[in-house]
C-alpha cells in the first residue's frame, strides 16, 4: 500500500486488513552494513528470543521492510518458527524495487519476502521512513502500547531512536549487538559523553538488555515495557 500523507494511514491500514488496538514493536537498527558475522551473532536473538516473545504477546511488528540486516533476520525468524503475527515493512517508495517499479540503475533495494504487509511512504533517501514507522505504530496501537527495539544500527538508527522518544515510545536497547546500540547502552550504564546521547538518555524512555542475557529476561522486560 502506498501512502502520501499521514491522514491516509488509518484507511490504508484498514484496507490491508490490519486490526488496531494490539500492542506493537517497532524494530530499528542495522541494515545493509551488517556483515555475515554480525548477522550470525544475533540470529538466535530473533529465533529464540524476540519472535517467541512477540508471538506470546499477540503483538504486531513494524520495521523498515527491506531484505537486509535485522529486517531480514526478523522475516526469516518468523518463517523458521512458523509464527503468524503481522510483520509490516515501512519503506521509502523511492528506494525500493517492486514489480511495478523496476530500478534499471541497479540501486533499488528488494523487500524482505517473509513480511506480511508493506506500507510505501514518500521519500528518496534512507531515513525518510523514520517518522512513518511511529505514525504506523500509533495508528495500529490505538490505546494499546508500542515499544521500540534497537538492535545494532548506524546513523539512521540515531534518528529512529530520536523519533521514538519524540513520539513517547519507550526504547529497549540490545546491548552487545553492535554500533549505535552499544554506544547508547554504554551511555545508559555511565554518564553520556555527547549531547545527542545525553538527550536520549535524559528522556528516561530507554532501557538496556544485554545480548548475553537469558531470553526469559528479554521476554520479561518486553512484557513489562509494553504494560507501562
Amino acid at each position: 500500500m502506498r501512502v502520501r500523507h499521514g491522514e491516509e494511514l488509518p484507511t490504508a491500514l484498514h484496507e490491508l486488513g490490519l486490526r488496531s488496538g494490539q500492542p506493537n514493536l517497532v524494530l530499528i537498527g542495522g541494515a545493509s552494513k551488517m556483515d555475515v558475522k554480525e548477522l550470525n551473532g544475533i540470529r538466535s536473538l530473533f529465533v529464540d528470543g524476540l519472535v517467541p516473545a512477540i508471538a506470546a504477546l499477540d503483538a504486531t511488528v513494524i520495521d523498515g521492510g527491506t531484505d537486509a540486516g535485522i529486517m531480514q533476520l526478523m522475516g526469516q525468524a518468523r518463517a523458521i518458527t512458523g509464527e503468524t503475527f503481522p510483520l509490516i515493512g515501512v519503506a521509502v517508495a523511492g528506494k525500493i524495487t517492486t514489480p511495478d517499479r523496476i530500478d534499471h540503475s541497479g540501486q533499488g533495494t528488494f523487500l524482505e519476502p517473509h513480511h506480511t504487509h508493506f506500507v510505501l511512504v514518500p521519500g528518496t533517501h534512507w531515513g525518510d521512513e523514520s517518522p512513518w514507522l511511529f505514525r504506523v505504530a500509533d495508528v495500529l496501537a490505538a490505546r494499546a502500547a508500542s515499544l521500540t527495539i534497537l538492535v545494532n544500527g548506524g546513523e539512521i538508527a540515531w534518528e529512529d531512536v530520536t523519533q521514538s522518544v519524540k513520539a513517547g515510545h519507550p526504547v529497549l536497547v540490545i546491548g552487545g549487538s553492535g554500533r549505535t546500540a552499544d554506544t547508547i547502552a554504554n551511555a545508559l550504564h555511565k554518564e553520556a559523553t555527547d549531547e545527542r546521547t545525553k538527550r536520549l538518555v535524559d528522556s528516561n524512555l530507554l532501557r538496556v538488555v544485554d545480548l548475553t542475557s537469558d531470553f526469559g529476561e528479554l521476554t520479561r522486560v518486553v512484557e513489562e515495557m509494553l504494560s507501562v
